[in-house]
């Protein structure tokens, strides 16, 4: 068993995107990595570094948990950190997404992190104190149309962490919210999204509105300039900080979302909303 004086951090969703680029920062910065993904057998770049171990952790699998835990916990001797990034984004109208879809969607962004964040809290009330840092969205702040499962699923995330942000503390273990809002790119997540979206050509009725509102999220994606490294520079910062800090925004508020939620009325909050995305009368 390898032990050294480093922290050590489990993160999950490792094989692309936001994951991949954390664990490199983590690594970078001296810190052991356990690299966490569904298919470990593919990676080829991060298994080639010192201080990383590549694992698998299924978050729509329970049973992946504690081994990956375990196998963390035996080769750096301890976790100090929980970085919850594996996300899934289901795109699609409420009426074309089907049951299964609604519950990949909460499995893989509420319960994944649910159970897990469950399965390490032993071990860190044994160490006593440890970080989880959490990966969130602009869309558990404000929410966009034909996202709505995804939406739901990190106002989830948002409730979840705040509550036992209160608990947790009383055991010397802070909990963190990243937010990325305004689009990631160097990512596949918009890939993956757009690939698994719910369609049925019967629901004719929303033609103009999913026209208009598919011109809206192509202006905002093509916008985008944040970088999948800016996000993982932020994350690091949160599980380096030692404050007490819940809540840590990246991104570009250009679309004005974040700032209209927090400072205008509901009404006019509702009708700034509403003209991005409603077709013109």
């Amino acid at each position: 068993m390898s032990k050294s004086t480093a922290k050590t951090v489990l993160i999950t969703g490792t094989s692309s995107g936001i994951g991949l680029a954390a664990a490199r920062r983590f690594a970078a910065q001296g810190w052991n990595v356990v690299a966490t993904q569904r298919t470990p057998e593919k990676d080829t770049e991060l298994r080639e570094i010192p201080n990383v171990l590549v694992t698998r952790l299924d978050v729509q699998d329970i049973g992946t948990m504690a081994p990956a835990i375990d196998a963390g916990i035996q080769r750096f001797g301890r976790i100090d950190a929980l970085v919850n990034n594996s996300g899934h984004g289901q795109y699609g109208l409420l009426e074309a997404v089907t049951h299964e879809q609604i519950l990949a969607q909460f499995e893989v962004n509420v319960f994944g992190v649910m159970e897990l964040t469950r399965a390490i809290l032993p071990h860190f009330r044994r160490n006593k104190g440890g970080s989880i840092i959490n990966v969130s969205s602009g869309a558990g702040l404000f929410t966009l149309p034909m996202i709505s499962m995804y939406c739901a699923s990190k106002f989830a995330l948002e409730g979840f962490s705040e509550a036992i942000s209160y608990e947790l503390a009383s055991q010397n273990i802070a909990v963190k919210l990243v937010i990325p809002h305004g689009g990631v790119t160097s990512t596949s997540f918009n890939a993956r999204t757009a690939a698994g979206s719910a369609n049925d050509t019967t629901l004719t009725d929303y033609d103009d509105f999913v026209a208009n509102t598919a011109k809206a999220f192509a202006a905002m994606v093509s916008a985008s300039n944040m970088s999948s490294d800016d996000v993982a520079k932020v994350i690091y910062g949160a599980a380096t900080d030692g404050s007490g800090q819940l809540r840590y925004l990246v991104g570009d508020d250009a679309r004005g979302f974040v700032k209209a939620r927090r400072e205008m009325t509901e009404g006019d909050y509702m009708a700034f909303m509403r003209a991005k995305f409603l077709p013109v009368a």
